[in-house]
């Protein structure tokens, strides 16, 4: 089968205001479809602790999804407060606290509190956290109403990587696993990464970096046994 063609057309603003080699203010990210979707990020930092972020996601000319996100820093603790889909005339909004406090330098412990209410629904879940992170390795448990949800990631050496996530449903009565690794090969400027989960996904992705050109090529597939669905493809990153 071949299926309609499409096209995005991406646009990025970073403005002057650099406080590390990831963290640039203001950003004003955009991407539209040729079907008029937009997808609209909008990141700014008010003071040195205080940051904020939009977020608007249209299909066609229908407004599906915006989302407004304050976020304090602390000295040892982070909060953040966000407002999902606010309508005053539907009186429906989803609204998600979250805070994380520093135990030690390697324990932080939080939870997370989401209200949502729309036409004849209203509902309160409560989730706690927790990670510790060591030297090569960290561990992360959330436990709430709905269920739990642990990870651990290792760092062997400067070569490997790998990763495992358990999550368990109550809700659905359901529980899934994942698992995923990382080889990074620095002499052949390459990195190998591939995936398994409990619904007999696998998938893999191979990069190249090709020196002294800033281009990156990237190829990976992806299988679904269950529903006998096979996906691959390339790509070609400069920059």
């Amino acid at each position: 089968t071949v299926g309609h063609s499409n096209y995005h057309l991406n646009t990025t603003y970073l403005g002057d205001q650099q406080l590390s080699p990831t963290e640039t203010f203001p950003t004003f990210i955009g991407d539209i479809s040729n079907v008029g979707s937009l997808s609209a990020q909008i990141l700014h930092l008010i003071t040195e602790r205080i940051r904020t972020k939009a977020v608007f996601q249209t299909q066609q000319a229908k407004f599906t999804t915006w989302q407004f996100d304050t976020e304090y820093r602390g000295d040892d603790y982070t909060a953040t407060l966000t407002l999902g889909n606010p309508d005053l005339i539907s009186e429906s909004v989803i609204v998600v606290a979250h805070f994380l406090q520093s135990m030690t330098s390697q324990l932080v412990l939080g939870g997370e509190l989401v209200y949502h209410r729309r036409a004849g629904e209203e509902g309160t879940i409560v989730t706690l956290a927790g990670k510790y992170t060591a030297q090569k390795w960290i561990a992360t448990l959330n436990l709430g109403y709905g269920g739990a949800h642990a990870s651990y990631y290792h760092r062997a050496n400067d070569q490997i990587q790998v990763g495992v996530e358990f999550e368990a449903n109550t809700r659905l009565q359901e529980t899934s696993f994942a698992y995923g690794y990382q080889l990074t090969l620095p002499e052949a400027n390459m990195i190998f990464k591939g995936f398994l989960d409990s619904k007999w996904c696998v998938g893999a992705v191979l990069e190249k970096k090709i020196p002294p050109l800033p281009v990156t090529v990237a190829l990976g597939a992806f299988l679904n046994h269950w529903k006998h669905r096979f996906h691959c493809g390339f790509s070609i990153i400069v920059g």
